[in-house]
């Protein structure tokens, strides 16, 4: 569910006039509404009321501030993968002993801004990070709660870039080297062992490879029990679908909360979920200008001012998103296909092929759903393009959350050497 909507043929985020918005702002630009934040936040922290359970929103998703603060203050958590990611999370208002820090590539530094702002748990991610991380500890008189990211081998996600947890995949501890990673992280003295971690996949509609995934972990979790070690929490990670077209039915948090009390069954551990997407995607979207329509022998092309340095996921995965005007078509107009791109000087550059819509002419503005997740936050400024700016609206009220930064903005990191002055 989502809250954008035509109100007397004007798209609208809650009961702000997207238009508006555009007009005063500018485009390309994103908008966000506080209310599907909230909303699929609580949905989710409901599914799950009755486990004891540490929702860690993936700040990877959507890492703006104004999101960051909407969600802490629904209770979230922060699943963060890099030291810069900490303290926007920390900024934001989530506390420290609610964030967990994932990823493959943690640096002494940030294993040890973790440590001394005191967050929830490492997932470790090899044996070199575990030993790494012992040693940084034990230089801070600190102890690391560690869990290791287990690899179980199974395959999900909507694309092969964003299937995580097959062998092969840089991510996790093989599996069958798990048991001896434990056995040597006991006896590291900067080491903490108390979870067991586990992620597969973004963007799975379908439980079962989630179930085979959770299963081998839990078995896992308890053999590691009988062996000694105390592990209190399972860290599932995220990875559940949202519908991104028309007739798209990803597995609802309902049915995943299910599945996972399901699965646990009896076991005495804290729950830790990172979802990202399944809040943050459906409640944002792209707005962009049409530029020029160019025919071609076999396809028109639209041509529109937002660029895949904007939105880079139909270049980085070939994904859809659905596409609507600002102003709601005459429901007698024809459709008519085009290929949607932008004016990178790249031909990855296209956001749809051969897409239905209705008469566009130069000046007509077009939303592009579900793109408050891995939108934004992967812009950047290829081609000399200023960042896009994102509004947060909360019903009748918006606030610019990031401004269009100016030339002298963009060029304010960079110096001429003495030799060029």
């Amino acid at each position: 569910m989502h809250h954008f909507d035509y109100k007397a043929g004007r798209l609208h985020c809650e009961d702000v006039d997207l238009g508006e918005i555009a007009d005063a702002v500018g485009t390309p630009l994103y908008v966000y509404s506080t209310a599907t934040l909230r909303r699929h936040a609580n949905v989710i922290a409901n599914a799950f009321a009755d486990i004891d359970c540490l929702i860690a929103y993936s700040v990877k998703a959507n890492g703006n501030l104004a999101v960051l603060a909407t969600l802490a203050a629904e209770g979230c958590g922060a699943d963060v993968v890099s030291g810069g990611e900490m303290m926007r999370a920390i900024k934001a208002g989530i506390p420290p002993e609610r964030i967990v820090f994932s990823g493959v590539g943690k640096t002494r530094a940030e294993m040890a801004l973790g440590l001394e702002q005191g967050i929830h748990q490492f997932n470790v991610e090899s044996g070199a990070e575990l030993e790494t991380l012992s040693e940084v500890a034990v230089g801070l008189g600190l102890k690391a709660p560690v869990a290791v990211r287990v690899n179980p081998d199974v395959a999900a996600g909507g694309h092969p870039n964003i299937s995580t947890g097959k062998q092969g995949d840089k991510f996790g501890v093989p599996w069958q080297e798990a048991e001896n990673l434990y056995a040597r992280a006991g006896e590291l003295d900067g080491i903490h062992v108390c979870g067991v971690d586990v992620h597969i996949g973004s963007q799975i509609g379908d439980l079962d490879p989630m179930r085979r995934a959770f299963v081998k972990t839990v078995d896992l979790t308890r053999r590691l029990r009988d062996q000694g070690h105390k592990i209190s929490r399972i860290d599932f990670g995220g990875g559940l679908g949202i519908p991104y077209a028309a007739g798209d039915a990803p597995a609802s948090p309902a049915d995943y909360a299910a599945m996972v009390r399901e699965v646990i069954g009896d076991l005495p551990v804290q729950v830790i979920l990172e979802p990202g997407r399944v809040i943050a995607g459906n409640a944002g979207v792209m707005i962009t200008e049409a530029l020029y329509q160019k025919p071609a022998p076999d396809r028109t092309f639209l041509i529109v001012d937002a660029g895949m340095n904007d939105l880079m996921r139909p270049a980085l995965y070939a994904a859809h998103h659905d596409v609507l005007p600002l102003s709601a078509p005459d429901e007698n107009s024809r459709n008519a296909p085009f290929d949607i791109v932008g004016p990178i000087c790249e031909s990855t550059d296209k956001f749809a092929a051969k897409r239905d819509l209705p008469p566009i002419s130069p000046g007509d503005r077009l939303a592009f759903l579900s793109a408050g997740a891995y939108g934004a936050v992967l812009s950047s400024q290829y081609n000399a393009r200023p960042l896009v700016p994102e509004v947060l609206v909360d019903g009748e009220n918006y606030a610019i959350v990031r401004r269009r930064p100016s030339f002298e903005e963009m060029t304010q990191l960079e110096a001429m050497p003495d030799w060029l002055s």
